[in-house]
């Protein structure tokens, strides 16, 4: 294999040209025609300049006209690139961040199965020239990057949707302490159990995937809460305002904590937050002033400046060097360095 640009001589393991820094064409699982699209895609570019991807029409024209196979690819990319996807991986000058907030958004609001997000952004980020290596990137030896364990959860499409708890569906319990929620459902719609001021402890059922906006919100009772280890999403201000809440464990496989999610949890004392997180919102854990240590994984790549305010002895414990790190000393906020999680919880 050789670069596209300059012509050099190409490891396929590499993210990066040697050479000239261009970025490694690589196959995404379940998209293993994922080069030619970005071969294509890179043509796009040089034959007709940068200037035609910035137009919408002649950008999707182009499309049809370079890549007229692969219907159900081409289609998914034009998709992505009309729900803004492609402008969305620009809007911040730190590539990482551009690339993390473009997965979060097809991911957790567009409900995209994960492998079509890599599938997305791989070819998204060929097309600006910036190197990328997908954790779903298939190795010339046909091994995927991936581990064992992970593969039960990146292969095929995660339909959110197919089982909605709903409000109405919670009325019912308005009075009750002690909630279990049915096996099946997929989803708790927004608003779901807020002001519930009787709910003092929730079994969710093994299937539930997401949990919408405010859903515990001011369910000033509630104590304890299992969050079942294939729940994906998070949605805004979830559990904020539940003052009782003194520990929560979230499973590995959600991506971001979004703003307000565990604000003004006065009790909050441990959160464990995965690897798999890659940003925390604005206020997310705002007025948590229980909360006093908290070991943030190196895969995260964006904080708001105002996740943590009102948590005056909280002390973070990092990765040297890591973003979090540099976060903290920008932000002014205790840190402890640590060489890892496991490090973390000796201490």
């Amino acid at each position: 294999m050789q670069c596209e640009k300059c012509g050099a001589p190409l490891e396929p393991k590499l993210v990066s040209c040697p050479e000239c820094g261009a970025p490694v064409p690589q196959n995404i699982e379940g998209f293993e025609n994922t080069m030619e699209f970005q071969t294509e895609l890179r043509n796009i570019v040089v034959q007709h300049t940068p200037r035609a991807v910035a137009n919408k029409t002649r950008f999707i024209g182009l499309l049809n006209d370079h890549i007229p196979d692969y219907d159900k690819e081409r289609r998914l990319l034009i998709n992505m690139y009309k729900m803004g996807v492609f402008k969305l991986m620009l809007e911040d000058k730190n590539h990482e961040i551009g690339i993390m907030k473009a997965k979060n958004f097809m991911i957790a609001d567009l409900f995209l199965a994960e492998n079509a997000a890599e599938f997305v952004t791989a070819c998204f980020t060929y097309l600006l020239g910036w190197p990328y290596e997908s954790s779903l990137k298939i190795l010339p030896d046909g091994e995927d990057a991936q581990t064992d364990d992970e593969e039960t959860t990146k292969k095929g499409p995660i339909n959110i949707n197919e089982k909605i708890f709903t409000p109405r569906a919670a009325f019912r319990y308005r009075l009750s302490g002690n909630i279990t929620i049915p096996e099946g459902f997929t989803k708790l719609e927004a608003f779901c159990f807020d002001k519930f001021g009787s709910l003092r402890t929730i079994q969710l059922p093994s299937t539930l995937l997401a949990i919408g906006e405010y859903a515990f919100s001011s369910c000033k009772r509630l104590r304890g809460l299992d969050l079942p280890e294939g729940l994906r999403i998070i949605k805004q201000g979830a559990f904020s305002q539940c003052a009782k809440l003194v520990v929560v464990k979230i499973p590995s496989g959600v991506l971001e904590i979004e703003d307000s999610t565990f604000s003004f949890c006065s009790s909050l004392e441990v959160i464990d937050i995965p690897d798999t997180v890659s940003s925390i919102g604005a206020e997310a854990f705002s007025g948590c002033d229980k909360l006093r240590k908290l070991f943030l994984p190196e895969s995260i790549k964006f904080i708001d400046a105002n996740a943590f305010s009102y948590c005056p002895n909280l002390v973070i414990h990092c990765i040297e060097n890591s973003y979090v790190h540099k976060y903290c000393l920008v932000n002014g906020i205790q840190f402890n360095l640590v060489s890892s999680a496991a490090e973390y919880e000796l201490d």
